[in-house]
């Protein structure tokens, strides 16, 4: 068989297989959180959060909502150097972003059981 042949058979076969995975993958909500960047912003965000009251009036200062904090847990980068990640049960996170051409630092403490919004930052 020519190789042209054979390649044709592969090609045909792994288009197949291709889409049995579009049709059998596309309804789950499946995601590759395998970076530490990634791994401490998913386990964030699917904890129940808890503003103080200083984030509370940023965010009313300016004009933002509760929502654009759960933008900035999505789209942000963890910073590690100004994290504290040694601590016994609650690590504190710094994450930056960007939200409607304002620079962000957000400062976050995981808790097991939630996640408290310590300070909302604007960033020079």
């Amino acid at each position: 068989m020519k190789f042209i042949h054979r390649l044709g058979y592969y090609l045909f076969g792994f288009s197949i297989g291709l889409i049995f995975l579009f049709f059998f993958l596309s309804k789950k909500e499946a995601s590759c959180d395998y970076s530490p960047n990634a791994r401490v912003k998913k386990n964030i965000r699917i904890k129940p959060k808890v503003y103080s009251e200083a984030v509370l009036l940023k965010i009313q200062e300016n004009n933002l909502d509760t929502s654009m904090v759960t933008v900035l847990l999505k789209k942000g980068k963890v910073d590690f150097s100004e994290s504290n990640t040694n601590l016994d049960v609650c690590n504190i996170y710094t994450i930056t972003g960007t939200i409607e051409s304002q620079n962000l630092k957000l400062k976050v403490e995981n808790c097991p059981e939630e996640a408290i919004i310590l300070s909302l930052s604007e960033i020079d």
